[in-house]
């Protein structure tokens, strides 16, 4: 029964990975709620789970000789999982980003003002110029590398976006992604805590705020946590946010980077 079953789920890999994702998004947002009252959005748990899964399946994942594979390709190493390569890969990754960007109109965002495209400019420059510094002085002095992790330090979708078309290694984009992931975690947490202080209570300020930092899924839970009827300004322009990071990342700030580097 269990080669079986082995066999059905190697057969219909990408059945199984979208099963497989769907339940660990599942279990991640009734951790999400019952844990942590929603104060850490469940996509970040699913994408935390998702990087410890492809660490523990590229150490620990049985080989055909008894012993482990230590490959490269995280929980796809695993036969059975192998449809979450193609799940996860560039070509659905990228429709999701376009499908988002898709459901966004100009004339919301204009309405923000200058100071809604103002904040959309700095936050995503400042974010690159801080990860792109930080990825310096831990060694990595290449200006792929510095792009990429500056990327990941705008948001964990425009990290490794920005690795892919630059020719990045996988060991930058995992540490691209796992800075977007610590940002968002930040994010959600310490809004609640410094809304009053900001002044963010209305829809300007969410906006900007969004904008600001970008990332969406921190800034949708934290303004969930502060006020759910904000969430719809910040994801808004946290939207936009990542559009321009991906837009911008390989092309003009890889060029400037690649300047100083």
């Amino acid at each position: 029964m269990a080669d079986l079953i082995e066999s059905l789920l190697v057969q219909y890999s990408l059945v199984t990975a979208f099963a497989v994702v769907g339940i660990t998004v599942w279990i991640s947002y009734v951790l999400s709620a019952r844990l942590t009252r929603g104060r850490i959005h469940g996509s970040a748990i699913a994408i935390f789970l998702g990087l410890v899964f492809a660490y523990l399946a590229g150490e620990f994942a049985p080989g055909p000789d008894g012993g482990f594979l230590h490959g490269e390709k995280g929980v796809a190493d695993i036969p059975a999982l192998a449809g979450i390569g193609m799940l996860g890969g560039a070509m659905l990754r990228d429709l999701a980003i376009v499908a988002t960007a898709m459901g966004v109109r100009m004339e919301e965002l204009r309405n923000t003002g200058l100071c809604g495209l103002i904040s959309l400019l700095a936050g995503v420059l400042v974010s690159f110029a801080i990860g792109a510094a930080v990825a310096f002085a831990f060694g990595y002095r290449d200006a792929v590398s510095m792009t990429t992790i500056g990327g990941g330090a705008a948001t964990y979708i425009v990290g490794p976006v920005t690795g892919a078309a630059l020719g990045a290694s996988s060991e930058v984009m995992a540490l691209s992604v796992a800075a977007g992931l610590v940002k968002s975690i930040l994010v959600m947490i310490a809004t609640p805590f410094v809304a009053k202080s900001i002044g963010l209570d209305n829809p300007r300020s969410a906006l900007v705020f969004g904008g600001l930092l970008g990332t969406t899924s921190g800034v949708a839970g934290g303004l969930a946590a502060t006020d759910p009827k904000l969430v719809p300004y910040g994801a808004m322009t946290a939207t936009f946010y990542t559009g321009i990071g991906c837009l911008l990342g390989p092309s003009v700030i890889f060029f400037i980077i690649r300047q100083f580097a």
